[in-house]
């Protein structure tokens, strides 16, 4: 679980920032509306899949991602969150007027970047 501030998350959330879990495909199911899933593949060949009717932002998947996994948009979950969030990434790319004081680390780009300074 990270909060990414990357500037497609940025634009596709309308936030300073997305906060993404993590699952194993076999661990993961919709319960419903998967029918009205529509699918973004990005310029740089992420795909993106948003609800087509009410446009709230649902899964993210890299170009080179893990393909056992689903990344989801944790803001969409009705249920309590036991984890919390271990990182920053991509603050190479952050908000100007975000100010980030949560101790969390800070990677220029992916988990396996440097951190910030």
């Amino acid at each position: 679980m990270a909060h990414c501030h990357c500037s497609m998350c940025r634009k596709f959330h309308g936030s300073a920032f997305a906060t993404y879990g993590e699952a194993k495909k076999d661990q993961f199911r919709w319960l419903a509306g998967e029918d009205l899933l529509v699918n973004y593949v990005a310029g740089n060949k992420t795909t993106r899949q948003f609800c087509k009717l009410c446009g709230s932002s649902l899964t993210f998947k890299a170009a080179s991602g893990q393909e056992d996994c689903v990344e989801f948009a944790l803001g969409t979950l009705d249920s309590a969150i036991d984890l919390r969030p271990d990182a920053h990434i991509y603050v190479g790319s952050k908000a100007n007027w975000v100010n980030l004081c949560d101790g969390l680390p800070q990677h220029i780009e992916g988990r396996n970047s440097p951190t910030k300074a």
